[in-house]
């Protein structure tokens, strides 16, 4: 419980911060993301990071328990297939990508939500 409980905290001052980050400027993240798929070499090391967090996750966070802590653990598992897809097939993985710009304003609140909800099973209920 230890662990989770420290990548509880960690997501959530990461996911909370990004959100809140990414609703106060949404156009600034915008043109970000827009700069990333330009850059090749920018996706290849977003990918690989993505693989390692996912790599990390999954090898020492895989719970399928019925409760709070498998939502870190379907994290790890998304990072891991991200990271996979970035690298494996980054042309394709990139095109898919560009529809995520269009419905932007969806990624900051799914960061904000998570990002407390972890942040709440963190800090405040262990």
């Amino acid at each position: 419980m230890d662990l989770s409980l420290f990548i509880a905290k960690l997501i959530a001052v990461v996911y909370v911060a990004v959100g809140l980050g990414m609703l106060l400027n949404m156009k600034y993240y915008q043109k970000m993301m827009k700069d990333v798929m330009k850059s090749s070499a920018v996706a290849f090391y977003g990918g690989m990071f993505a693989l390692a967090i996912g790599f990390l996750l999954v090898t020492y966070h895989n719970f399928w328990v019925a409760d709070w802590t498998v939502i870190i653990t379907i994290l790890g598992w998304a990072a891991l297939v991200k990271g996979a897809l970035l690298v494996l097939i980054p042309g394709p993985f990139m095109k898919f990508a560009k529809v995520f710009v269009k419905y932007m304003w969806f990624a900051p609140v799914f960061a904000l939500i998570l990002g407390l909800v972890l942040g709440y099973f963190g800090f405040f209920v262990y």
